[in-house]
């Protein structure tokens, strides 16, 4: 029988170095993280932990998610690890999931095992900076410039009215604004801001870009007010964050979306990027 802990509040730091190693050790032998970015930042705060002998998991609002050091597989930690988090996950609401990042065969067998059923997928996209990128479009209608410190505010508006069904993205503080302008890979040139020409004070819509791995950059996010859809935002907005990418000198470029959002898949589709890979949620039946 597998030794459960579940910790709320901040973790020991053995525990903390626990996780991050199986982390670490899971990274390796996968080719994947584990755990997402927003998880490892909560193995260092405080919430709610679940740990075993040699696995970690954590869980925020109704998401989990768990990593299984590679020498303890096979034992039964995986699928009693994933149990463990789903009834904490629960606690918050009837909405428990956890993420399987990468779908590899071993978490599909954990959630075979456990009778969970597939919810979301969230697609990884990605495309090379030698594919030619069409020019970036001038618009009379929309001015476009870079981000100040006295944008939080409106990116915080569109982002939680964008988002507002998005259990990761949604319901931001500035708390996420200051997290993200105060990390080492953040550069204010990176990040899009579209406002209608009429109205300069009002943004439209943002792309916030990335670069935090050698050669690889990402559209970190892409967030339209629901009020300016239909104007081409999306796709103006991220170009303009691909030429930056572009200009960093990274090889590839990187997106998550969701699956089932066929708009974007049709507007990154025809800025050339391709499937690479897939995380799934699970949850009970």
């Amino acid at each position: 029988m597998t030794d459960i802990r579940i910790v709320r509040g901040h973790l020991a730091p053995d525990d903390v170095e626990h996780a991050l190693a199986a982390n670490a050790a899971a990274e390796q032998t996968d080719g994947i993280d584990a755990l997402s970015e927003q998880h490892r930042h909560a193995v260092q705060g405080e919430g709610v932990h679940v740990v075993t002998a040699g696995g970690y998991g954590n869980v925020i609002g109704p998401m989990a998610e768990a990593v299984v050091h590679p020498e303890h597989r096979g034992f039964g930690q995986g699928r009693a690890l994933v149990a463990a988090l789903l009834d904490v996950a629960s606690e918050a609401g009837d909405d428990a999931q956890i993420w399987a990042h990468g779908d590899l065969p071993a978490a599909a067998r954990v959630a075979e095992a456990l009778g969970l059923r597939r919810e979301r997928e969230l697609l990884q996209l990605r495309r090379r900076t030698s594919q030619v990128l069409p020019e970036l479009p001038s618009r009379d209608d929309i001015v476009l410039r870079t981000y100040r410190e006295t944008d939080d505010a409106e990116i915080l508006r569109v982002n939680n009215a964008a988002f507002d069904w998005h259990p990761e993205q949604g319901g931001w503080a500035q708390e996420q604004i200051t997290e993200r302008t105060t990390s080492g890979w953040f550069d204010p040139a990176g990040v899009f801001l579209a406002f209608d020409s009429s109205d300069p004070d009002r943004l439209l819509g943002f792309h916030w870009t990335k670069v935090d791995k050698p050669g690889l950059g990402e559209v970190y996010i892409v967030g339209v007010d629901p009020a300016a859809q239909g104007r081409g935002l999306g796709r103006l907005l991220t170009l303009a964050g691909l030429h930056y990418l572009e200009g960093r000198g990274v090889d590839e470029v990187e997106l998550y979306v969701e699956g089932d959002n066929t708009a974007a898949l049709h507007t990154y589709d025809r800025l050339g990027f391709r499937r690479y890979r897939a995380d799934i949620t699970y949850r009970r039946p």
